[in-house]
């Protein structure tokens, strides 16, 4: 008997035209039945556009929608919380966007009401769904490095680099702006996934660039970081480094080093116009030099496409609708989410203190 579809909105058109849109359509169990935007005429193009039958520009209109049961918000984080709300408090699931929202505690009330209505919650991690990344995972899992050493992380790109790059939401850290919450959100959950739980961190957040153009040319103070420097402590007792950059001119892309007392494993892209192609792994054991390491075929994309982000959406999709139909949420959960975004409270307060903060206990529960 064949299944049925999941009849999911998209709200939010940037990263949801982009990403979430095509992903959806070329995922076998999803059938994308409407679209938000704000003006309703923009919302008609693009519902046209990717022949939408709905285009709504109020998300209660969406949610309103009958036959709407899930709904992807992929909007600026400083709409997350009340949008999310709206779709949960409606009975349909849900699959956000990092960062989650603006705080911990918004973050904890999402959860807490998917979880109060039985309904769905998942967070779009994609790495976690690229194949070098799970290749990764499987061979520190199999011990290849042995007790781990040191971790250190870079990711440098040049996507804000030019300052004449428009003032928008991105540069206000009251909506959520920033790299701490474009990239160290994901950092902090695949740093949990691969290496355990964090014990303490201290946080470094910097602007490169004070100001930037409004849409009409007038120059506006930028208060959101745009450099981020961590010194995690991790629970197995090794120390990891972090080093985030989004003003980098050619940066070196994204890298994960791990060291241990029998080896290690190098993950890297140098690919700085899309952040999911191009990663490899190398590994080395005993001081033998770095090889690279082929990633079975098991583990990889059945489709590309010319945007890296699609195929890991796809299967991020996947991983939603399978929750979906077994009625539980697995991890990556809202509640991976709920963690990203607390570590990412305690990077700020670490900044405001200058000094390194605890992580709490129960955050490694989460």
């Amino acid at each position: 008997m064949a299944e049925t579809p999941v009849k999911v909105a998209v709200v939010g058109t940037g990263f949801g035209q982009k990403v979430h849109i095509p992903g959806l359509q070329a995922h076998h169990r999803t059938e994308v039945v409407a679209v938000y935007h704000r003006d309703l005429a923009k919302a008609q193009a693009i519902a046209a556009a990717h022949h939408i039958p709905h285009a709504c520009d109020t998300v209660e209109a969406i949610v309103a929608l009958p036959e709407v049961q899930a709904v992807t918000v992929a909007t600026p984080p400083f709409l997350h919380y009340d949008q999310a709300k709206k779709v949960l408090e409606a009975g349909k699931h849900l699959l956000l966007e990092k960062p989650t929202a603006l705080s911990g505690a918004e973050a904890e009330a999402i959860a807490k009401l998917a979880r109060d209505r039985n309904l769905i919650a998942t967070m779009d991690f994609e790495f976690r769904f690229v194949p070098a990344w799970q290749y990764l995972a499987e061979r520190l899992a199999e011990g290849y490095v042995g007790n781990l050493r040191f971790v250190n992380i870079t990711w440098t790109v040049p996507g804000r680099a030019d300052p004449s790059r428009a003032w928008n939401w991105y540069s206000r850290q009251d909506q959520g702006g920033g790299a701490l919450g474009a990239f160290a959100s994901h950092s902090f959950d695949y740093i949990t996934w691969l290496f355990g739980p964090i014990q303490r961190l201290c946080a470094r957040l910097s602007t490169a660039i004070p100001q930037r153009p409004d849409a009409d040319g007038v120059p506006q103070p930028v208060d959101a970081d745009d450099t981020c420097s961590l010194i995690l402590d991790l629970q197995n007792g090794a120390p990891c480094q972090v080093a985030i950059s989004s003003v980098t001119y050619a940066g070196r892309g994204h890298w994960v080093e791990v060291y241990g007392d029998q080896g290690t494993l190098v993950l890297g892209s140098d690919n700085l116009s899309d952040y999911v192609h191009g990663f490899k792994l190398w590994g080395s054991q005993g001081g033998a030099p770095l090889e690279a390491i082929a990633i079975p075929d098991r583990l990889q994309f059945p489709t590309t496409y010319s945007d890296g982000r699609i195929a890991p959406f796809v299967r991020v999709v996947n991983h939603w609708v399978s929750d979906i139909d077994r009625g539980q949420a697995t991890t990556p959960s809202i509640w991976d989410g709920v963690r990203s975004q607390h570590l990412m409270d305690l990077a700020h307060r670490s900044h405001r203190q200058n000094s390194w903060v605890e992580v709490p206990n129960a955050l490694s529960q989460v």
